[in-house]
């Protein structure tokens, strides 16, 4: 009998991505309610929320994986592949997960919790058969990015902004196509067995997939910071264009590079001092523009 190891049930949650769900902080950055204590209880609230949904989430994958797991040259060391968890603990661990994340979201607003069962049915399409479709597959994984971000809106009870969904849709294909290419380098002749969308997939058919998303968050972002309602209100917002700029080119340069941890861009942003300096500076410069601090400083005489 496998006696249960706690270290393999926290590995198999994989709280290191739970980075990904700070996305859902963006509405509360880009609607200038993190002056509102209500607000950040509601935005923690949905992050707490979507942590252990999408870590029931990552369990039920892991099971459903085991054996391809076992074939790929760095999965084969997860919690299940290596014997360190069974699958009757794992799939107890991701039932607990998701009742604890469904008790969440039951205090918050109907359309918050609409999200979040959206997210569930992706999931589990993607398990079931998503994952084998090319393209598709990109664009469940960065699906799961929008619904984070619209999420802290819904939650907060403000308007999911269509921009909001378009910049942030757009970042995440570029991130997801990015991790199929990272994974078409380095499975090699067998990623057709770990993964089978990437037989399908060309090195020149990535390459375009992820310039094509590199160059539409870069544009998208851009016209965002310019033109829509939220940037017409706090001129100031036009200088974090240049930020996001710059790490999407960063990222791209990883990316085309062959960097360590780019087949997982939450490792990656954590570990490029680049991309957290990035990272850091446009959250700063964002919050000094939603309260108006650059315009008094006179850069609204540049629009």
């Amino acid at each position: 009998m496998l006696l249960m190891s706690p270290r393999g049930l926290v590995r198999l949650a994989r709280p290191h991505h739970w980075t990904k769900n700070l996305l859902v902080f963006a509405g509360l950055l880009f609607t200038g309610s993190f002056r509102d204590p209500a607000s950040w209880a509601a935005s923690a609230t949905a992050f707490a929320a979507m942590c252990l949904i999408s870590s029931a989430f990552y369990a039920w994958n892991d099971v459903r994986d085991a054996d391809r797991d076992r074939a790929h040259p760095r999965k084969r060391s997860r919690p299940i592949p290596s014997g360190e968890v069974s699958i009757g603990q794992a799939v107890a661990l991701a039932a607990a997960l998701l009742v604890g994340g469904l008790l969440l979201a039951a205090l918050l607003r109907p359309a918050a919790w609409a999200l979040l069962a959206v997210y569930a049915a992706i999931q589990l399409a993607y398990n079931a058969g998503l994952k084998a479709v090319p393209v598709l597959d990109a664009c469940a994984v960065g699906s799961g990015f929008v619904i984070r971000a619209a999420l802290g809106a819904a939650a907060m009870g403000v308007a999911v902004s269509g921009w909001l969904l378009l910049c942030t849709g757009a970042l995440a294909l570029l991130v997801s196509f990015g991790k199929r290419r990272a994974e078409f380098h380095s499975l090699g002749d067998q990623r057709s067995d770990v993964r089978p969308s990437l037989s399908a997939y060309t090195k020149e058919s990535l390459d375009g997939l992820v310039t094509l998303a590199a160059s539409a968050s870069v544009l998208c972002y851009g016209l965002y910071a310019i033109e829509s309602h939220t940037a017409r209100s706090h001129p100031g917002l036009f200088l974090t264009a240049p930020l996001v700029a710059y790490g999407v080119m960063r990222y791209l340069l990883l990316v085309f590079q062959g960097a360590d941890g780019i087949g997982e861009p939450d490792v990656l942003l954590l570990r490029d001092r680049h991309l957290v300096a990035t990272v850091a500076l446009f959250c700063l410069l964002a919050a000094l523009a939603m309260v108006d601090v650059l315009p008094s400083l006179g850069f609204e005489r540049l629009r």
